[in-house]
C-alpha cells in the first residue's frame, strides 16, 4: 500500500471516528432531555387509554392521585424481565402507601397474559403495538429502546425518567419522598 493510500485510510478512519463520537454525544445530550414539559407529560400519561390483558379498556386517569410508576416493556426484552421482580416487590412494599406500578407492554396479548402469570406480576398490565413506542418517545424516551419507566408524583407531573434498568436502590430515592 503506497505511503498517499495509507495516510488517506488513516485520515478517513479519523473522520467516521470523530463523526461517530459527535454523534453518540448529541444522541446522549438528547436522551438527557427527558419530557420537555413533566406537566405535560404527566397529563399525556393521565389522558391514555390502552387495552388491559384482559382486553378492556384501562384508562391511565384511574390512577390519578398516586405515585404512579409507568413501566414499558416487552416479554422479549432482557432486561425487562430483569427489572420485573423488582417491581413485583415494590408494588407489594408501597401500594398500600398509594404507589401503583403500570407496565405497558409493547407486544402481543396472547404472549403478555401468560408471561405475567408465570412472573406473578401483581400490578396491571396493558398492551401496546408499535404505536405505544411512538407515545414513548412523545414522553421523553428519544431512543425509542425497552425498558422505559416515568415516575409521576401524585398531582400527575413527571418527576423521573429512565431508559433501561431502573435499579431497585434510584427507585427507593425516587418513590420515598413522594409518599
Amino acid at each position: 500500500m503506497s505511503r498517499l493510500r495509507q495516510a488517506l485510510l488513516i485520515s478517513g478512519v479519523a473522520m467516521v471516528c470523530g463523526l461517530a463520537g459527535l454523534l453518540f454525544y448529541f444522541y446522549q445530550w438528547r436522551l438527557a432531555e427527558g419530557p420537555p414539559d413533566p406537566g405535560a407529560a404527566g397529563r399525556m400519561v393521565l389522558a391514555a387509554k390502552l387495552l388491559g390483558v384482559d382486553g378492556k379498556v384501562q384508562p391511565f386517569e384511574q390512577w390519578r392521585g398516586k405515585v404512579l410508576v409507568v413501566n414499558f416493556w416487552a416479554t422479549w426484552c432482557a432486561p425487562c424481565r430483569e427489572e420485573i421482580p423488582g417491581f413485583i416487590k415494590f408494588q407489594e412494599r408501597y401500594g398500600t402507601a398509594g404507589v401503583q406500578f403500570v407496565g405497558v407492554a409493547i407486544d402481543q396479548k396472547e404472549r403478555v397474559a401468560p408471561y405475567a402469570k408465570d412472573m406473578g406480576i401483581n400490578y396491571p398490565l396493558v398492551v401496546g403495538g408499535t404505536e405505544t413506542m411512538e407515545f414513548a418517545r412523545l414522553l421523553g424516551n428519544h431512543a425509542t429502546v425497552l425498558p422505559y419507566t416515568l415516575i409521576l408524583d401524585r398531582a400527575g407531573k413527571v418527576v423521573a425518567s429512565q431508559i433501561g434498568i431502573v435499579r431497585p436502590e434510584k427507585l427507593e430515592t425516587i418513590i420515598r419522598p413522594l409518599l
